[in-house]
């Protein structure tokens, strides 16, 4: 038995600038009872890989032809070797149809971002080909799921293909006690995520309460948002231990998007570190908790509200630590759990057996 992995040309399967394909792939292959039987395919220029298992397709850039098409064409010679029982692939529904021609693999797509903005899943023609081709398609919230769904009619769509399989954390023990009066903001830091609205009112926040802290977890090339305070912390981009950890300790987590937000990792990993979140009603960030302050308007008026209400309000604020941690269930045993059942149901159908009337 064997199951490739296939993951987005240019997805750094690597410590140094793990996405969150990369890390959700990493900790449910880890956990999976088919992990022997497992290879993750990707092309990455960093030398410390995820997982041992990974195999690096080096390919040859070429300006002439889609790089996209020399990757996927370059996993398909592994493929005469030793050919896939499974082949999953992760977030590029436009590489379905070429495999779909040139393997006989059974296919699962899963989807981390929205079917609506990708090459090969746009247009209601191209969802209902990825229908066809696939044997399972994935998706990380409901919100996900029901954006592929758009146009289809009952009698069209075979909702027994479609399933929902969140991301996942580690759970931890956490000791409340050693919580600090902390501030955190975690992600790129653009106007899409929410970055100036948090900007501007941590800077406030902390002008008000002069025993509380903000740290930023991330970065940005493309957009230049500027805040300082001797109080706010910025770290630019740190690996998912680094971020981890420091969510251990913090007390607070804004993520206050303006995009839809297919799911929300850092919403959920907030969480499991029992973090009081608030989120903005963007995508899927509803689905990452039931215990968080929602932000009904996006303006840094009310993130700088919000905040406020959760350091004014102690026992508001470890309500919903203790809530948020306490009623965690993605764990990576749960979610991988999940993905075996359909790799069970896929590689080892049931079979009946009728006796002669």
């Amino acid at each position: 038995m064997k199951i490739s992995i296939l993951l987005p040309y240019k997805e750094n399967f690597s410590s140094k600038y793990a996405g969150a394909v990369s890390l959700f792939v990493k900790d449910t292959t880890i956990y999976s009872k088919y992990k022997n039987s497992i290879n993750v395919f990707g092309y990455t220029q960093y030398k410390s890989k995820l997982l041992p298992n990974y195999i690096n397709l080096n390919i040859k850039k070429s300006i002439l032809q889609s790089n996209s098409k020399i990757y996927v064409e370059k996993f398909l010679e592994y493929e005469k070797n030793e050919s896939s029982d499974l082949i999953e692939i992760h977030n590029r529904p436009n590489y379905v149809k070429f495999l779909f021609t040139n393997s006989n693999a059974k296919i699962v797509l899963y989807f981390h971002n929205d079917p609506l903005t990708m090459n090969g899943s746009k247009h209601l023609s191209e969802r209902k080909e990825l229908l066809n081709r696939t044997h399972k398609l994935v998706f990380n919230s409901k919100w996900s799921r029901d954006r592929f769904m758009q146009g289809f009619t009952d009698i069209d769509i075979q909702k027994n293909k479609l399933t929902v399989i969140y991301q996942s954390a580690k759970r931890v023990k956490i000791n409340f006690s050693r919580k600090k009066n902390i501030i955190s903001f975690v992600g790129k830091l653009n106007s899409a995520k929410g970055y100036d609205l948090f900007g501007t009112a941590i800077v406030k926040i902390l002008d008000k309460y002069k025993n509380w802290k903000s740290i930023v977890i991330g970065d940005e090339p493309r957009e230049k948002l500027f805040f300082h305070h001797k109080n706010l912390k910025i770290f630019g981009f740190k690996t998912h231990e680094f971020v981890l950890k420091n969510l251990t300790n913090t007390s607070i987590s804004v993520v206050c998007s303006r995009w839809d937000e297919p799911f929300g990792r850092t919403s959920l990993e907030a969480s499991s570190r029992g973090c009081a979140l608030i989120i903005s009603n963007r995508g899927g960030l509803p689905e990452t908790t039931n215990h968080a302050l929602v932000l009904k308007k996006l303006t840094h008026e009310e993130v700088y509200s919000k905040i406020d209400l959760l350091i004014k309000n102690k026992k508001k604020r470890e309500l919903l630590q203790k809530e948020n941690y306490n009623n965690f269930k993605f764990t990576h045993e749960y979610i991988t759990g999940l993905q075996d059942n359909i790799r069970s149901d896929i590689l080892q159908p049931q079979i009946f057996f009728f006796n002669n009337i």
